[in-house]
């Protein structure tokens, strides 16, 4: 009550100092500022020698800060996923984890059809400086698809063992693919350029830890989709390189392994890169 008091006076006051303006020869505008708001008053129109004029007051625009913790649900990666070979694969036949003969070309990848898709379920983003330098974390799902180029290669599990099928020459089969999947904690240093833009600049790096929840081999021959699920002695926990890149309305991200996704047998460490879908 105290405050719409003092307002009254206040603008009584300002309305005062309008009237004791020469109303007859003046057109210019008269402006007052009153707390958070300002007026303005115009001069209208003639009409039998009196003046029209027009008052209009409006509030100040204040720039609300930004919030030192900020949360984004459901952010959504779509990319390629691929890895980096070192394996010797004369001592994987010898250890009898691949068929002896079998060499890097049975495991190229088809890299168009080598999607990685990742489903952070929320990721937060707390200022530590000035909300330029945060600290980015947050928890997801990633996906990854690995479609072979050799279409006849086959998993068998209980011991592992990865072999060309004879059996698959000449069949007309659509798809070959290893799928591991991730529940992964990423956790980056952000560097926000324009931090009072939603969508503005800037990058993050940092590194990620995922434990493998499910694997199997997808295989679809004539029509029949089979799955065989197997952890196929894959590495239960991946640690990773992470980074993304903020360029407006195009966020970029990418990844890579610190070790190879296999426990034993095959030396093939992960990388993947796309386009990430997020508010900031």
């Amino acid at each position: 009550m105290k405050r719409i008091f003092t307002l009254c006076i206040l603008l009584c006051t300002a309305w005062a100092g309008f009237a004791q303006t020469d109303s007859t020869t003046s057109k210019k505008s008269d402006t007052i500022k009153v707390g958070g708001m300002t007026i303005i008053r115009k001069p209208g129109s003639y009409q039998d020698n009196n003046r029209k004029d027009k008052t209009i007051i409006f509030s100040n625009r204040l720039r609300s800060k930004p919030s030192s913790i900020s949360t984004n649900w459901f952010i959504f990666d779509l990319g390629f996923a691929n890895y980096n070979d070192k394996t010797n694969y004369a001592t994987a036949a010898s250890s009898g984890f691949i068929e002896p003969g079998m060499n890097e070309d049975d495991f190229k990848l088809r890299t168009g059809k080598s999607i990685n898709v990742n489903i952070w379920v929320f990721m937060q983003r707390m200022n530590l400086i000035k909300h330029v330098v945060n600290l980015k974390y947050g928890l997801g799902l990633e996906l990854n698809n690995y479609r072979y180029d050799n279409k006849e290669i086959r998993f068998h599990k209980n011991p592992t063992y990865i072999e060309t099928d004879p059996d698959l020459v000449g069949v007309n089969i659509k798809k070959n693919k290893l799928a591991a999947d991730y529940i992964t904690v990423p956790l980056m240093l952000n560097f926000n350029f324009t931090p009072h833009r939603g969508r503005g600049f800037g990058l993050s790096a940092g590194v990620s830890a995922g434990y493998l929840y499910s694997a199997r081999q997808k295989t679809k021959i004539d029509g029949k989709v089979d799955k065989l699920k197997n952890d196929f002695d894959l590495e239960r926990w991946k640690l990773s390189y992470i980074g993304e890149m903020n360029l407006g309305i195009v966020k970029l991200y990418g990844s890579y392994a610190i070790n190879s996704m296999w426990s034993k047998g095959l030396d093939q460490t992960p990388y993947t890169v796309g386009l990430r879908f997020s508010n900031w």
